[in-house]
């Protein structure tokens, strides 16, 4: 058997790792898009290192892009297998899926008419929004917390990540001439303290383990609750400056609990009497599809339930829908806050708010996330005075903000208290995906202190032997 890993290797985005067993048959652990690297971008989403048409099972963690963005085109491709996820990931995959598409079509669109002026040839998107609903029926969904067989010598077993609804660490036993190896894949580990979700479950010993590593050098912020410092934001941005807050914000997580954190603010009468926006409209669809699963919620959400039906929804809330909508607000003086994807600013709505709310210094825009350094949202938060928005250079006079608290990827002792079930003695290799590669020289190091012998950074299309 071998493994080899196809994306976020020593980078964030782009998951993708394929297993190969001795007979052929090929497994693939993640189809995500690169998001967030500049130039580079469409190039790594149009290499695979590997063919499609040659891949027998996609095994899918979560929905998010970064995780499941590149289906369509892997179908595209010559894909023609099974792929496996949990069901709220399914839900969450359709409308994710069918919103990116509509992204690539409206920004391809735009950049050809600019491309047709100076006489360049037409760019075509990855995938259409037909290409993305002809995916669904390659999708069988599995609940958490039984082995299903998926071939013969191959069983999977999908347990509770803590991340996103639906989230899971997936794990494999897979039995080649009368041994059988064990892998498990972390997807993204989600955070002990969730405001809104149950804690990354245990799993079974694994022999092999691939671990998301985004904060492995990081702690976060506990000191201060995620309420707290929405409130002292929108204060210093609405209250005092009065001006907009503009919040990129990932459509499925990051945004509802940002509703969560505002409800709570007004449970507690300290929310600011204000309007506040959704604008994305797979937000709305996202937050539709959390509230079907309250039973993953965490024992705090579900006391609140009992007294507060929906926990995302407040006074002055509006869920924006349409395009006309979304144009309006940009016309708007008085101070509001819009939230809006994505959370890297890369794309969707939120990009157009900037670009019409950056050079004015009443105005603040409020990062909730990890960002790419190349993505528009990483060069803001790495201090640039200048940016290009959709070809259109702007002086950045808004003030630049940034909750890290709100992250719903572990940080270095949640993968720590992620691994701990784990006897470090029975691991052959452990090999660090999802993350930058500095951060991940130093959690490698931890790791080496805990008593996992083998730690592993490997680089985009590195193949290994196991066993």
């Amino acid at each position: 058997m071998k493994i080899a890993f196809h994306g976020a290797a020593r980078t964030v985005t782009g998951s993708k790792h394929l297993i190969t067993l001795k007979d052929g048959r090929k497994l693939l652990l993640d189809c995500g898009m690169f998001q967030g690297l500049g130039r580079e971008t469409d190039v790594l989403n149009r290499d695979w290192g590997f063919d499609p048409a040659e891949v027998n099972y996609l095994i899918v963690s979560h929905a998010h892009v970064d995780h499941t963005g590149l289906i369509p085109k892997l179908i595209k491709d010559g894909f023609k297998g099974k792929i496996f996820c949990t069901p709220a990931t399914l839900e969450l995959t359709r409308v994710l899926l069918e919103d990116s598409a509509v992204i690539q079509e409206d920004e391809v669109k735009y950049l050809n008419k600019r491309r047709s002026v100076s006489g360049q040839g037409y760019l075509a998107p990855l995938y259409t929004l037909e290409d993305a609903r002809k995916t669904f029926s390659f999708f069988r969904p599995l609940d958490y917390g039984n082995w299903f067989p998926v071939d013969e010598g191959i069983e999977l077993l999908y347990t509770d990540a803590g991340h996103i609804i639906g989230s899971a660490a997936v794990h494999l036993k897979i039995t080649e001439n009368g041994k059988t190896t064990r892998l498990s894949f972390s997807g993204d580990v989600g955070r002990y303290r969730d405001v809104i979700l149950r804690s990354p479950q245990d799993f079974p010993q694994a022999d092999y383990i691939i671990l998301e590593s985004t904060y492995g050098n990081s702690l976060h912020d506990q000191h201060t609750t995620t309420p707290d410092q929405v409130l002292q934001w929108i204060e210093k941005a609405c209250l005092q400056k009065k001006g907009k807050l503009v919040v990129p914000a990932f459509s499925v997580g990051r945004t509802q609990e940002i509703l969560f954190a505002l409800n709570q603010l007004e449970l507690e009468r300290r929310l600011p009497d204000l309007e506040y926006f959704v604008d994305s409209p797979l937000s709305v669809k996202a937050t539709e599809i959390l509230k079907r699963y309250p039973q993953y919620f965490n024992n705090i959400i579900q006391k609140i339930l009992k007294s507060d039906n929906d926990p995302f929804g407040f006074k002055g809330l509006k869920f924006i829908r349409s395009v006309d909508d979304s144009k309006r607000l940009n016309f708007r003086n008085e101070p509001c806050v819009i939230i809006s994807a994505s959370g890297m600013a890369e794309g969707g709505r939120v990009k157009h708010h900037i670009s019409n709310t950056i050079e004015n210094s009443r105005n603040t825009i409020l990062f909730t996330g990890y960002c790419e350094p190349h993505s528009l949202g990483g060069r803001l938060l790495a201090g640039a005075k200048e940016v290009s928005i959709y070809g259109v250079n702007h002086e950045v006079n808004a003030e630049i903000g940034s909750i890290r608290s709100m992250s719903a990827h572990g940080d270095y002792e949640d993968l720590s208290q992620f691994l701990a079930c784990q006897d470090p003695r029975e691991v052959k290799t452990l090999f660090l995906v999802h993350g930058e590669y500095d951060v991940q020289l130093d959690f490698k190091n931890r790791l080496l202190k805990k008593g996992f012998a083998d730690v592993n950074i490997p680089e985009r299309h590195f193949e290994l032997g196991l066993g």
